[in-house]
């Protein structure tokens, strides 16, 4: 029976046909669905890793073990994961491995849109690149049947349209794969140099077989011109060469013979385009590229179009297989940005974008905020009136904190770097007349994603950074996926809880403080005391999200937890709005009134608002 699917699920679908028996991720929009679907399927291991190496490392071993295994990321995690990927290009494969990486055209989520196709390149890896939900599993299947077939790991890369939109998919049934034999053969896979220097050699031999079946590939199409489309195009006027609807015909221009090259989702928003009046080579298989097929597919062509976001991955090949034809690519089509149809019509054919207008007197500004009740609320509010510390943040919800109206970081550059970047800033702030303190923040996942790193540096290299931990006891930003410090893993049962507090006492921090970052008497006591000190501290700021479902042991700890909500006393309210700065999004001023209200479905009782108020005037329900 067919199903609409978006495009993470279907890659779990697919690994799922395709008899994998492991898999592991670290959560990254847009790749965070896949293994939360994958960890629905009984018949498969699904992990949440520390981070993104791990959980490679992980798919690693279970592939060397015989068994058919995947890891997901989103395209920032594939730099985490970039030391073992390269590596495992060399050694190949026992049982199959499939590497997807989610990237992110247009930077919803994300600090950077880095075109991960060039890691398949680099690492000289097998590449697929599915156009829609029935694509990914389709290439997931064919993955699996190409890495064990080529002895190589397959990296399949998806963007933010394919993880997410949703198609019509037919599944099919599982094949279940027996685990491979387990042979001792350190000429493979333990890569001491003189392993590898027998390795790369192979790695060659792997890439020229490969190249051989990328012009067969079954997901390299062309697709020629409809003649009749193609003729109904000319006697309207309309050259796809670049005609305006405004402007007239040009008799030589109508008559050139026009191609689009394109992959992934971009082939589709170019056929909105460009039509059936077109010849297209639809690349779903990109490296190795066929050679062959593009020059063929030149071959007799005026003009070619290449559509692909990002990077000119696609284009520098064909320029440099020495075509004839005119190629259109990031001369005209932007390097960044996703590549939607009204992008592709503004650059081919000079037309307006279509961009929707909304009435100004009826749209409501409002920035970004945390949730109501969120945990990290008072600590920022606290935070940002200290003007005197720099304060070096991280990945996370807490990243919002930057704008108002907290204004309270400082720099944001990836997972776990805020403690490197402020142990950094703190050593050169030292060396100043009048040395600033630099207060370091990251959440609980991050921190044990490769937090904990930078704070053994910090620890071992004498800084006095105060670094501190949001521990809201779960994966917050991504969706709620558990961490080694939730209690439970990636299928919902219990597991072994990291404690934070013994751990950074073990790298040999000597002050920890652990508090409720509610109460901002107790945050502030908390940041004075640690800026006192000439050595490193860690606060560990514990209380859950606001929107986590709680586990028992949750409840244990924080009961009784927001049991009563707050209201404002209106004889008591003076209309200050002190209370907004909080930035709580449950509460607005009446104009009519003249006083603050606090939306009683949306109030979860943190009592921060009731902290502020100068005047008594917000009290519990």
């Amino acid at each position: 029976m067919k199903k609409l699917m978006t495009g993470d699920e279907a890659i779990a679908r697919g690994a799922y046909e395709a008899g994998v028996l492991f898999a592991s991720a670290y959560p990254g929009t847009p790749s965070t669905e896949i293994l939360e679907n994958i960890s629905g399927y009984e018949e498969i291991v699904a992990e949440w890793s520390p981070n993104e190496k791990v959980a490679l490392e992980s798919a690693i071993g279970a592939a060397v073990a015989g068994a058919r295994s995947m890891v997901s990321m989103k395209h920032v995690g594939v730099n985490v994961a970039a030391d073992p990927l390269f590596t495992w290009a060399y050694m190949g494969v026992n049982g199959g491995n499939v590497i997807v990486t989610a990237d992110e055209p247009g930077m919803f989520s994300s600090q950077n849109e880095q075109d991960n196709r060039n890691y398949a390149k680099a690492a000289k890896l097998a590449m697929f690149e599915p156009a829609d939900s029935q694509e990914c599993l389709d290439m997931v299947k064919a993955a699996y049947e190409l890495s064990e077939g080529y002895d190589t790991p397959v990296m399949i890369r998806m963007t933010t349209r394919v993880c997410h939109s949703k198609s019509i998919v037919e599944p099919g049934e599982r094949v279940d794969v027996p685990i491979k034999t387990w042979e001792k053969n350190p000429a493979k896979y333990v890569c001491l140099p003189a392993v590898s220097r027998k390795l790369r050699v192979k790695l060659e031999e792997r890439l020229q077989k490969l190249a051989a079946y990328s012009e067969e590939s079954p997901f390299n199409v062309v697709e020629l011109a409809d003649d009749a489309a193609a003729s109904c195009v000319a006697a309207a006027g309309q050259s796809v060469a670049g005609q305006s609807a405004a402007g007239g015909s040009d008799a030589a221009e109508v008559k050139k013979r026009i191609g689009v090259i394109a992959s992934g989702i971009s082939y589709f928003h170019a056929k909105e385009v460009f039509g059936s009046g077109v010849s297209y080579l639809k690349l779903g298989f990109t490296h190795p590229l066929p050679a062959g097929m593009v020059k063929s597919f030149c071959e007799g062509l005026d003009k070619v179009y290449i559509i692909e976001e990002n990077d000119p991955y696609i284009e520098e090949f064909v320029r440099r297989q020495g075509v004839n034809c005119e190629i259109i690519g990031k001369n005209v089509f932007p390097s960044y940005g996703e590549m939607t149809s009204d992008v592709i019509r503004a650059c081919a054919f000079g037309e307006k974008k279509q961009v929707f207008t909304p009435d100004a007197g009826k749209v409501i500004a409002r920035a970004p905020s945390f949730c109501a009740g969120c945990p990290h609320r008072g600590l920022f509010y606290r935070l940002g009136k200290r003007k005197d510390i720099m304060i070096s943040g991280d990945i996370g919800c807490y990243t919002l904190a930057a704008g108002a109206p907290y204004k309270a970081m400082d720099s944001t550059v990836c997972m776990g770097a805020s403690i490197s970047v402020g142990h950094g800033a703190q050593k050169v702030f030292n060396m100043t007349e009048k040395p600033r303190r630099v207060v370091t923040v990251l959440g609980d996942s991050t921190f044990l994603h490769t937090g904990v790193n930078s704070l053994i540096n910090t620890v071992y290299n004498n800084s006095n950074t105060v670094n501190i931990i949001l521990d809201n006891r779960i994966t917050g930003m991504t969706g709620h996926q558990q961490n080694p410090g939730s209690g439970y893993n990636a299928k919902g049962e219990p597991a072994p809880m990291v404690n934070i507090e013994e751990l950074v006492r073990a790298i040999g921090v000597k002050h920890v403080k652990v508090i409720d970052p509610n109460d901002l008497s107790a945050v502030d006591d908390a940041l004075d005391e640690c800026l006192k000190l000439e050595e490193p501290s860690v606060i560990i700021t514990r209380w859950p999200c606001a929107l986590k479902k709680f586990s028992k042991e949750d409840k244990a700890e924080f009961s009784p937890l927001f049991t009563t909500r707050n209201k404002v006393d209106a004889e008591r309210c003076i209309g200050c709005r002190a209370c907004l700065r909080c930035g709580c999004p449950a509460m607005s001023y009446d104009a009519a009134s003249k006083t603050v209200v606090i939306k009683a479905e949306q109030c979860l009782g943190c009592n921060v608002c009731a902290q502020i108020c100068p005047k008594d005037a917000i009290v519990k329900a």
